[in-house]
């Protein structure tokens, strides 16, 4: 019997052709951050009334550029790196290769789904933003595309599940290794989390998008959009807990404080973070009230978990900097390896999440929502949670994935941190423009610069937005240069490297109460119970209105 803990000193030598299909993945999250990150400049800049848009060749419409900018980062750079990273660690984790014909078609599927969108998004076919929302209607091949992205998660997480199978067969009555623990079941949550926005596209919308439907009802698809909008929102972070849980720690020179803990959290984010979609229809019509306030009680509920995940990683942060001889109060914090741009830049996800976290309250009420609905308080908000804690980690691992599957050092660490630096302080002042703004009415997804109506604070705001979204671009191009320069002339040193994996300071019981939360099943089976209360009443009493046209306005 291993004895029950993260770490394991023993080693695992990743084979060499899974490590370049994985790398390949890494690579399409990066180019499709690109993307995003170009279109992105033209949205904050359009915020202080500056329009760049003619610059960009091909590009007929503000929506179109809105569309690609929140494709590329929210959906296909999150789930390309999804597909790398969480695959990746779980093998390390249980020191076994991972299924290559899985490999191979989460990587196919991932490659053609983003080139059919893409398509679709470039010709100006999918202006149609990225709630897809019905009756604006785009190619089939934007519907198809992104379908076959999702599809490539399934593959990523049956990958998964296949390889911890194979590893339960041969260590019967053991503890699964937390890190691969955690990472499955961020997938598995992911899995039935997707499955109402595959029935959209793929039941509703592709075939309305072909002609084989005349009409779709909208009401129905928002539902089943925020059915799996909500939840998508832990499917981007929940990646990045990974690696402040099981990694970060150790990178630090601390340890996780608790295995159980951590466990439990990974358990109540699967039950809770898939039956809260409600809360962001509060002024939809059809809906019951009563469902509406359920769904707002379960939002309010996944936020002890992230609760319990600021106390543990806080915890590991402190003491690796005690460690490092860090004395008084927050002495420990100087003492952290600020010059370690993997460490630093995720240090900074985690400071500028804190206000993302806190500005998700408000959305999360029932009645306080009211007053930033579709304001420009929604994206400031949302920069400070997926163009925070997501993107920053997303990059953060980059700076030891990307060596590590490559083989290469990385090229210029220091301005690696700088970079970083830059991004983290561009964002808090984009944000702060438009969360601003919002609370003095200042509208989402509108060309403020070309709009014929203002109000006074609008212009300041705005004004903030443009520069705090120019100076996250410049962080984020001397990202992009780095990874270039690593692939193209980073130096092959030789040296052995692995992926940081954290000892627990308190690790799991073999035989006791806590030994049933790798069950993993049988939560899933809780999950499911859940997500039936929270949405059973509203589908057994809803009829579809199957009265809409598609329309095209961009």
């Amino acid at each position: 019997m291993s004895t029950p803990v993260v770490y394991d000193p023993k080693g695992f030598t990743f084979p060499d052709p899974q490590r370049r299909v994985l790398q390949w993945s890494m690579f399409i999250a990066i180019i499709a951050m690109f993307a995003g990150v170009a279109h992105g400049l033209a949205q904050a800049l359009s915020y202080a009334g500056i329009n760049i848009l003619q610059y960009f060749p091909g590009l007929s419409s503000y929506y179109q550029g809105l569309t690609v900018h929140g494709v590329a980062q929210a959906l296909v750079l999150t789930f390309a790196f999804s597909n790398g990273f969480l695959p990746l660690v779980t093998a390390r984790a249980l020191s076994r290769p991972l299924n290559m014909a899985l490999l191979h078609g989460t990587f196919w599927f991932l490659l053609v789904g983003f080139l059919l969108a893409g398509y679709a998004l470039l010709t100006n076919q999918a202006s149609v933003l990225y709630t897809s929302y019905a009756p604006l209607q785009a190619h089939p091949t934007y519907y198809l595309g992104l379908s076959l992205v999702v599809v490539s998660t399934w593959l990523a997480s049956a990958n998964m599940f296949v390889t911890l199978r194979g590893w339960r067969k041969e260590h019967p009555g053991e503890r699964i290794p937390l890190l691969a623990y955690i990472a499955v079941l961020s997938y598995a949550m992911w899995d039935l989390a997707s499955i109402p926005i595959a029935v959209s596209f793929l039941g509703f919308l592709l075939p309305w998008s072909l002609g084989w439907l005349q009409h779709v009802d909208p009401l129905l698809n928002r539902v089943l959009f925020w059915f799996t909008g909500h939840a998508i929102v832990y499917a981007w972070l929940l990646p990045a807990y990974v690696s402040w849980y099981a990694l970060i720690p150790r990178q630090v020179g601390g340890k996780l404080v608790s295995d159980p803990l951590t466990r439990a959290v990974f358990i109540l984010f699967l039950l809770l973070s898939i039956p809260t979609g409600f809360h962001h229809q509060y002024t939809d019509p059809g809906i019951a009230t009563s469902m509406k306030a359920f769904h707002a009680l379960l939002t309010f509920g996944v936020f002890y978990p992230s609760l319990a995940t600021a106390f543990s990683v806080t915890a590991s942060l402190e003491m690796g900097g005690r460690a490092r001889g860090g004395r008084g109060l927050l002495g420990w914090i100087r003492k952290l390896p600020w010059g370690d741009p993997s460490v630093a830049t995720q240090l900074l996800a985690m400071l500028t999440f804190v206000l993302g976290g806190a500005t998700g309250l408000v959305n999360a009420s029932f009645t306080v929502n009211q007053v930033v609905h579709n304001t420009a308080w929604i994206p400031g908000h949302f920069h400070m949670t997926v163009g925070s804690a997501v993107l920053l980690t997303i990059i953060g691992v980059s700076y030891w994935a990307v060596p590590y599957l490559t083989g290469k050092r990385l090229w210029a660490p220091k301005l690696a941190v700088a970079g970083s630096w830059m991004y983290a302080i561009g964002l808090l002042i984009f944000a702060r423009g438009l969360i601003s703004g919002g609370l003095q009415g200042m509208p989402r997804r509108t060309f403020i610069a070309e709009a014929t109506y203002s109000a006074s604070g609008w212009k300041l705001a705005g004004a903030l937005a443009g520069i705090g979204g120019t100076i996250m671009t410049i962080g984020m191009l001397i990202f992009f240069l780095i990874m270039i320069m690593t692939f193209l002339v980073g130096k092959r040193d030789g040296a052995p490297r692995d992926i940081p994996i954290s000892e627990s300071l308190t690790p799991p019981s073999q035989n006791g109460w806590d030994s049933t939360m790798d069950r993993i099943g049988v939560w899933v089976i809780v999950a499911v119970v859940l997500i039936l209360l929270a949405y059973g009443p509203f589908f057994l009493s809803y009829t579809p209105n199957m009265v809409s046209p598609g329309f095209k306005l961009f």
